[in-house]
Formats: structure tokens, sequence, C-alpha cells
């Protein structure tokens, strides 16, 4: 049986990285983002047919995001150098192009598993996407199958419900009072 994430402590995690535009590398660990709101979002595969719709999305968001103090980070399992090689490949010939965020990789799968979406007899991830509060507490969980893509417009919705810091009715939108 799946465990709760949602109202405890975000699984701690700590991985390699690259930069949005390709051309560093690096370490995050979830304190990184210790005072502020984090989304934390899992994908499958590098090189995919679904995957880079949502990162390129959310990357077209990030200054919606910025403006909500909030960062964003994409992992998935592939390596840093899978990752490097997406971002810098255009986007009209199946790359990313340069995003707004880094990417992270999880190559041994523990934080996909932390995460409660690792398909272990597959080796990737189911497409999660995690809200963290700037105290480290995991505010919001959604689990999509891989063939559906996410929406940037309810990730903001919710983000923005979430930080309203009360009561939010059945689609509660920005302006709406809360309960």
């Amino acid at each position: 049986m799946a465990e709760r994430l949602v109202g405890k402590p975000a699984p701690d995690f700590t991985m390699e990285t690259v930069t949005g535009d390709g051309k560093d590398f690096g370490k995050v660990s979830l304190s990184d983002y210790r005072g502020k709101w984090l989304v934390f979002f899992f994908y499958p595969l590098d090189f995919t047919f679904v995957c880079p719709t949502e990162i390129t999305a959310l990357s077209d968001a990030a200054a919606e995001f910025a403006d909500l103090d909030t960062e964003i980070l994409g992992v998935s399992v592939d390596s840093v150098h899978s990752h490097k090689a997406w971002i810098t490949t255009p986007r009209d010939m199946n790359g990313l192009g340069q995003v707004n965020f880094p990417l992270a990789s999880d190559i041994t799968k523990k934080v996909a598993s932390d995460y409660g979406v690792l398909i272990e007899e597959e080796g990737v991830a189911l497409r999660g996407l995690f809200i963290i509060d700037p105290d480290g507490e995991l505010k919001y969980q959604v689990v999509n199958h891989n063939d559906v893509g996410r929406s940037v417009e309810e990730t903001l919705r919710v983000l923005q419900a979430l930080q309203s810091g009360g009561l939010c009715a059945m689609n509660w939108k920005p302006g709406d009072k809360n309960l």
C-alpha cells in the first residue's frame, strides 16, 4: 500500500543537476529550497514525446512561478549527460532547447521510489508533481499515467490556493475569497 506524503515532511534528496542552459553541472538538495516554495516534478525519460511539452510549458511559465516565490525542479532517471544533450538540442530537432530551471538526475531511482512514483518493472518514473512549502512540508501531489501531460494552469492555481493561507472551495481561483 502506498504511503501518504501530503502533510508530511517532503522526502529528502540530493541529486546531480544540469543548468537550464546546459552549461554547468552541479548538485541540488531539498534543503537548497528552504524558505521558498518548490514545484518538484518527475517525468519518465529524456528524448520522448509528452515530456518536452510539459518541460517547455513549465519553462515558459517560470516567471509566473518566480513571482510567487517558487522554484521549479524537473527530474528523471536519465543521467545529467542525457539532460545536457536534450537541453542543447534545438526544439525543432526533438530537443528542449534552453529551459528556465535545472534538470536533476535520479539515476539510482531512489528519489522516484521515495516519492512513490517509480514504476519498478520499467525503471522509469510516473508523471509525479509535488508542491513543497518553504518549511519543507509536502502540500500537494498529483500523479498521472505517462500517456497524459499535466497542466501548468492547474499547478499555478493550486500553488496560489496553498499560498492564500485559507480554505479554498472547489474551483477556487486567485482573487476568490477563502471560506
